[in-house]
């Protein structure tokens, strides 16, 4: 079996060499950890054949498409403020989490930005080159970090940041699953009763020479459309679908496409508070790491992900600029309630502007997950109504030429 060398720290924060059989490296590692250390340096012995390196022994890059998880890049700067709040050196903390990844994206891009730290780059500068990877707000606050000299708390910052993201994410789209798999269900029976039912209540009628109202006429035309025309139905989806994206293409496009989803009922709110806090968020943590209140603002408004609400951002971005306070160029712009305006004002009055822009995104989270759970609740009984209005208008259509051919029978 391959031997291993390792260097580990232990509880303690000593440092640990020894050797370790293992078949792979991952193995190694684990076994490692058995042991209650943390490892930071794993290399196989002289003489073992296989491994697949580069040049100076770097593993070699796997073939990987796709983008980098929100989950993984989480995982990945939270280790990485663990390592550096132990005082190890950033190209060595880098090696550690390089070693542990699976072939991926990210394991790829973190080979090259090892590689660059090692030729003379900053950390910020590296990760600047993959902006797919990591974004404008990750590379800034790792800048940030970098000349403050809090790398270790601008991560833990940044994995609590992603974190937060990511769970209101999965709260709405996991308030939305309820409804589109019973929405999926019901479109399905009430195509079979449209395509298998109501045909054979129209052959009934056409040979029982029935005077049919404009309810069932109606029925019966939609019927025949589902069952010979039924294509355009995913034809004209998919072709709106393409002229949205058409249209969110373009500045113009975006801007209102973006002022429209504000402004639908029930969700428009639900996704404005969430901008906001998005908003609130990303700017109070860049200004908690002592990023530059205006520069602060074009992060903000190139990850604010609503149209909306970056011009506001940019105008209040140029107030600024001329000399203003955030809070009167804030509340000219109406993104915002008096609340959030106030709160701000104050912040910047006491000089805690960060803290209450932190207080302001978490009151707004707090407020979205409680509209969440309120929309989830309101789209149950929306859903029978509709469904139970569909059902009905299918029972009446189809019941009352009998009813009337009953009567005309009874008169007779």
């Amino acid at each position: 079996m391959p031997v291993f060398r390792f260097e580990a720290m232990n509880s303690q924060g000593q440092t640990i060499k020894n050797e370790v059989d293992a078949v792979s490296e991952e193995e190694a590692i684990q076994k490692i950890r058995a042991q209650k250390l943390f490892p930071t340096s794993v290399k196989p012995k002289l003489g073992r054949r296989g491994l697949q390196t580069g040049p100076g022994g770097r593993r070699k890059k796997s073939f990987a498409i796709g983008n980098v998880s929100s989950k993984q890049l989480t995982l990945f700067t939270r280790q990485l403020s663990t390592l550096q709040d132990a005082g190890l050196p950033i190209v060595r903390s880098l090696k550690i989490l390089e070693g542990q990844l699976k072939p991926g994206v990210l394991k790829n891009t973190l080979i090259t930005v090892t590689d660059d730290v090692e030729g003379g780059m900053t950390f910020s500068e590296a990760l600047a080159k993959h902006p797919k990877a990591f974004d404008k707000l990750y590379t800034n606050m790792v800048r940030a970090g970098e000349v403050g000299g809090v790398l270790d708390e601008i991560l833990q910052r940044l994995a609590d940041f992603r974190e937060k993201a990511r769970r209101l994410k999965k709260q709405i789209v996991g308030a939305m699953v309820y409804p589109i798999a019973v929405i999926t269900v019901a479109g399905g029976i009430l195509y079979g009763i449209m395509t298998f039912i109501v045909p054979k209540f129209k052959a009934i009628f056409v040979e029982l020479d029935v005077t049919l109202p404009q309810m069932t006429l109606m029925l019966i035309a939609f019927s025949d459309f589902m069952r010979t025309s039924w294509y355009w139905i995913p034809a004209g989806i998919i072709a709106f679908i393409l002229l949205i994206k058409g249209v969110g293409a373009t500045t113009v496009g975006r801007y209102i496409l973006d002022k429209i989803k504000l402004r639908i009922p029930l969700f428009g709110n639900i996704l404005n508070k969430a901008v906001i806090a998005r908003f609130t968020r990303t700017l109070g943590t860049l200004v908690a790491s002592g990023v530059p209140i205006l520069e602060a603002l074009n992060i903000t408004k190139d990850t604010a992900g609503n149209a909306v609400i970056s011009r506001a951002i940019g105008h209040v971005h140029d107030s600024i600029r001329e000399g203003e306070s955030i809070a009167e160029p804030l509340a000219q712009s109406k993104i915002c309630d008096d609340m959030v305006v106030n709160m701000v004002d104050v912040g910047e009055e006491t000089g805690d502007l960060d803290k209450m822009l932190l207080k302001i995104a978490d009151q707004y989270d707090e407020d979205v997950d409680l509209a969440v759970a309120g929309l989830a609740h309101l789209i149950e009984p929306i859903m029978i109504v509709i469904l139970g209005t569909c059902v009905g208008f299918i029972v009446i259509s189809l019941f009352l030429p009998l009813i009337k051919l009953m009567n005309s029978l009874g008169g007779s």
